[in-house]
This record gives C-alpha cells, structure tokens and sequence, in this order.
C-alpha cells in the first residue's frame, strides 16, 4: 500500500512539474544545446584599427570575415583559449570591469574567435606579453574594444563568458585542396560554435574520418572528385553529431564554398 502511494505521489509530481513547465513556457534543456558557462576574469586588448582590416584571414581560416558573415566583433585568443584551433568559432560576452575606461552604460559586447593572440617570450607576461600562458586574454578588433571600454586604455580587466554563437543559416564548408586531398574549412557554425570531429561521405563511399589540419580546416586523403559530398559534424564542446547531406554536387570544385541546411544551437 505504502508503495503504491509513493507511487502515486511521484505521478503526481512529475505531471505536475510537466504542467508547470508547459504554463510558464520554458522546456527542458535539449541534450546537446550549447549553455552559456560562468563569468570568468580576463585581461583584453586590441589590435589592429577602426576598419578591422587586420582581422582579416587569421588562424582560424575565415579569409574575410566581413563576407563570411563574422563582421567586426572578432577577436583573437591566447593559446590557453585557442586550444591549437578547437576553439575557433566560439563566441564570448566580454565586460569592461575594474578601469576608469569602461563604458558604464554598455553591459558588454560580443565577439567570434577568429584568431590567434601568440606568446611574446620577449616581454613579461605582465608587461606585454599579454597573451603568454598561462594567461587567458582577447586581444579584440578595435571596433568590438571601443563598445566596452575607450581604446586609449590599451589594456582592460574584463569579465568573460561562453555563449551560444547564433547564426544565420546552416553550416559552411570551404574547399581547398586537389584531386587527392581535401581541405575543407567550416564556417558558420552555431551552438559551441566549434568542432571536434569530422567525416566526409562521397556518393560512392562510406564515411571517411577526417583530420584536424589546423584552425577550422579538416582534411582527408581521398579521391572524391565526381561525388556529391555530405559531412558528418561533431561539435567539440556538446559532443552532439549531425549529418549534413549532400552539401556539394559531383562537380564540386576547390576554391568554392557550399551552405548546408543544418546547424547546431
């Protein structure tokens, strides 16, 4: 009898909590959706001007972030960040904290990893060599450090967080590469924004693993030519899959970019 109860009372708690959830209009977390993480403190810089042309390319491998839909508000990591590319495509809250220089008005900014910030073993790590470890640092595009804080500062304490990078469409892929060698590097990617794993699936094959190169590229060492293309993706951080088919027709050629209809979130 007790049991039964106890039985019962738990039917009626989780209906219960599945009623309140349904009124108040906030789901449970789906496995695999990307939360942003705590507010950590770091130290930020800029490089470059208000034009953000120096943040153009970058070892990530966006080529022009302008076109590739990264825009302005990027930002380079220091290795303990950048994580030997893994991290590329992640996105970040940042807040001036701590400085007569900060923007009391403005909440903070958001910016894409885009970029490497290298060490500097000729400088102290407290005196210019910002971005050596152990050190976490954002050496930022001057027009994302002018919404924080006044780029006369140089340098600024700041408060950061991971966030969910919220994109436009699906996930794209870049060829380089040749007949026998591809170099894909993937772009647009939501969710974590970054990637752990990655296979190609030509029309005639099975899925092949590919590698990571460096930055957001992956290659394989295949002949792929005169096969539509799909790829499987694994985001780094979520440890979520998904399949995006057919990305690419059979006359795929190297130099181009193709959009997929999936994404992460």
């Amino acid at each position: 009898m007790a049991a039964t109860l106890q039985h019962c009372s738990f039917l009626l708690i989780t209906t219960f909590t599945w009623m309140f959830i349904l009124i108040i209009g906030k789901p449970p977390i789906v496995a695999g959706t990307f939360q942003p993480s705590q507010w950590t403190l770091a130290h930020a810089t800029f490089y470059g001007d208000e034009s953000a042309s120096a943040t153009m390319g970058g070892a990530c491998g966006y080529g022009n972030l302008l076109i590739n839909g990264y825009g302005k508000d990027t930002a380079a990591l220091s290795s303990t960040l950048f994580n030997n590319g893994y991290a590329c495509g992640t996105c970040y809250q940042i807040r001036c904290v701590q400085s007569s220089a900060c923007y009391s008005n403005v909440p903070y900014t958001t910016v894409t990893a885009t970029n490497l910030c290298p060490p500097n073993w000729a400088q102290a790590s407290d005196n210019g060599g910002w971005c050596n470890p152990p050190r976490t640092h954002f050496d930022m595009s001057k027009p994302a450090f002018m919404k924080i804080a006044q780029w006369q500062a140089g340098i600024i304490p700041v408060m950061y967080r991971r966030v969910p990078c919220v994109r436009s469409g699906g996930i794209r892929f870049s060829f380089q590469g040749n007949g026998y060698w591809l170099l894909v590097y993937v772009m647009n990617v939501g969710g974590g924004g970054d990637i752990a794993n990655m296979w190609v699936k030509g029309s005639g094959t099975g899925w092949i693993s590919m590698s990571h190169n460096w930055g957001a590229s992956y290659q394989a060492f295949a002949t792929l030519g005169g096969q539509a293309l799909s790829f499987k993706v694994t985001s780094y951080t979520t440890k979520e899959t998904i399949i995006a088919w057919n990305v690419a027709p059979t006359n795929w050629g190297v130099g181009l970019t193709y959009s997929s209809n999936v994404n992460f979130i």
